[in-house]
């Protein structure tokens, strides 16, 4: 049955979802995509606008995980420090991912404004900011390895970053100017009807209930009929299932919650009058922006369960309180939340488990620019074989998944106090 999208502000300012109809009855294509979130939908399009069959099969309606409620921000790179992904991943391979995630924002602002999608995209630039002293540390040694590879960044101390924050908070700030924000839900539908425009065929209410090897391809079972495609994508993320085996315990499902106000008039030009992407650099942190309204958005680890106004995550409008306090008294509007996925070594995670059939999980919350990117790649190894920018690792299930609900309580708890203590 089809659900509702969490109650968010996007919905006040994207446009209507395009038509995807339940798939009723059998079809075929060369690629079936399962889950219509932004990674599944970008990939569609490109392999739609290269000629190629494609269906695309969605459980709700496009964009309705998390790749249309989340926070919005555009951010480039990776979880770790360029540095350390060359020391990882070696040389070569490591330089190519360092020059890829960094520069994913240049490809997804671009990809907008080839199709026109009207998201209120933004590149007011991305700001990692550092509540203490250690933090600090961390944020100047990052923009200093961003700079020696002769990328746009720029590291603020503490009055500098005061004046892009509005907020005497913080020690001090990495600056890159390839980031900015959107409107997810409106760029997730933006990308469904671009699709949709090129060739591709796209199925709402159609979860993928299993899937068969068969020669020459697979047929993916539905609930009201049967795709049989020669290859397929898993672009499922924090709602990855049983579909293939194992692949559910890669990745640990965590709940990202935002809170929003009404706007704030003028108000909102004297806290962020360049309105960045701003997120905390620590352990369990908030992350913000202001959007084309002048409404604050305010995001952050959240209840495990759905949430449906801003009374449930009463943490993250009092840390607004707390960096803005002349703002006075706010009225939040919305609160609402979505799973996203996680990995236990937090890389991004591309698998090929069987010929014919890639998956791509674990955004780590940096999905919007990195998927967006990402697809573009995943589309060319579909239909020619191409090499990625990613390395393509086996599926390795994590140790007592079933207790992954416990482990993120647990771990969200001491993440904080250890923030707090500043180790």
């Amino acid at each position: 049955m089809l659900q509702p999208l969490p109650p968010n502000i996007y919905q006040l300012d994207a446009p209507p979802a395009p038509a995807a109809p339940p798939l009723d009855g059998s079809c075929r294509a060369s690629v079936a995509v399962i889950g219509g979130g932004i990674v599944g939908l970008a990939t569609a399009l490109h392999l739609a606008e290269a000629g190629t069959d494609v269906v695309v099969l969605e459980a709700q309606e496009p964009g309705w995980g998390a790749s249309g409620n989340n926070g919005g921000q555009v951010n480039p790179g990776l979880k770790f420090d360029p540095d350390a992904v060359e020391a990882v991943w070696g040389a070569e391979r490591g330089r190519r991912m360092v020059e890829f995630a960094w520069d994913s924002p240049n490809r997804t602002f671009a990809l907008i404004e080839r199709l026109g999608i009207d998201c209120e995209a933004h590149r007011g630039g991305t700001l990692r900011v550092a509540r203490g002293a250690k933090a600090r540390v961390g944020v100047e040694t990052t923009a200093r390895q961003c700079m020696s590879r002769s990328m746009p960044v720029d590291y603020l101390d503490a009055a500098a970053t005061a004046l892009r924050t509005g907020t005497p908070a913080y020690h001090g700030a990495m600056l890159d100017r390839r980031g900015g924000n959107l409107n997810p839900l409106a760029y997730s539908r933006g990308l469904a009807r671009a699709a949709i425009a090129a060739g591709a065929r796209i199925h709402g209410a159609t979860p993928a209930t299993a899937v068969r090897r068969k020669a020459g391809g697979w047929d993916i079972a539905t609930p009201r009929g049967t795709v049989t495609a020669e290859k397929i994508l898993i672009a499922t993320n924090g709602f990855t299932d049983d579909l293939w085996p194992g692949l559910r315990q890669t990745i640990v499902p965590v709940y990202s919650a935002i809170a929003a106000t009404e706007p704030l008039g003028e108000r909102a030009r004297e806290i962020m009058a360049d309105r960045p992407s701003v997120y905390e650099s620590g352990r369990i942190t908030v992350y913000y922006r202001l959007d084309a309204r002048g409404r604050l958005l305010m995001g952050g680890r959240g209840p495990m369960t759905p949430i449906a106004s801003a009374d449930a995550i009463g943490y993250l409008t009092d840390a607004a309180a707390k960096l803005w306090p002349e703002l006075g008294r706010l009225r939040w509007t919305h609160g609402w939340n979505s799973r996203l996925a996680v990995t236990k070594d937090h890389w991004p995670h591309v698998h090929e488990p069987a010929e014919g059939l890639l998956a791509y999980l674990g955004c780590n919350g940096r999905g919007v620019a990195l998927g967006t990117a990402l697809a573009e790649q995943l589309a060319a190894r579909l239909r020619l074989g191409s090499e990625i920018d990613l390395p393509i690792v086996p599926p390795k299930p994590i140790a007592f998944h079933g207790f992954w609900p416990l482990g993120v309580v647990a771990a969200v708890w001491h993440g904080r106090i250890m923030d707090r203590l500043g180790l």
